[in-house]
């Protein structure tokens, strides 16, 4: 009994540690930048599908949580904080939308089996990827106006580093599987 609740104990510190190593992995993502208007182009997305496929949806979702929540109480950790804000003026902005789409694709990149073929792989990611644009362009049209070419403001720009960034994840998914073992 008392080999259990060690074994317990030893597993949660071990998930504690790695939602907040990955929420630091996010916020230096989110660092990693190229300027665009409205929304930047960031390595989050990139970032997102990892923690979605190396440590599975529960502690991916966690992960992300704790960045979103982090952001909102104000640290500077999203990718034009503190420079345009911080907190949930910051968060209620252009992004918002993409960010609460990164839960979604970390739910899904985590519960999706990766064991399959290559090109399966590929259109999961891809399955995971769309909801932190479709959610993305929801908010920025609601936010701008429906009126603005939304579209092309929030997703065109990004989607070639978008596939470049989904292709590397394709080919390397299988070995970043093997980050599950350990939690």
């Amino acid at each position: 009994m008392e080999n259990i609740k060690v074994l317990q104990n030893q597993k949660l510190l071990k998930s504690l540690v790695t939602v907040i190593l990955g929420s630091l992995l996010l916020t230096i993502s989110a660092k990693i930048k190229i300027p665009f208007y409205p929304v930047p182009m960031t390595m989050q997305t990139f970032v997102v599908l990892f923690l979605g496929i190396s440590l599975g949806y529960k502690i991916a979702i966690t992960t992300v949580g704790l960045y979103l929540l982090e952001g909102i109480f104000g640290l500077p950790v999203f990718s034009n904080s503190p420079e345009k804000g911080i907190g949930l003026v910051y968060f209620t902005g252009p992004t918002m939308g993409y960010l609460i789409g990164f839960l979604l694709a970390s739910f899904f990149a985590g519960y999706l089996n990766f064991k399959t073929n290559i090109f399966f792989v590929f259109l999961k990611l891809t399955f995971s990827v769309s909801f932190i644009y479709i959610l993305g362009v929801l908010w920025l049209g609601t936010l701008i106006g429906w009126d603005k070419p939304i579209f092309e403001l929030g997703v065109t720009p990004f989607l070639l580093a978008e596939l470049f960034k989904i292709m590397l994840l394709t080919f390397l998914a299988k070995k970043i599987l093997v980050f599950k073992e350990f939690i």
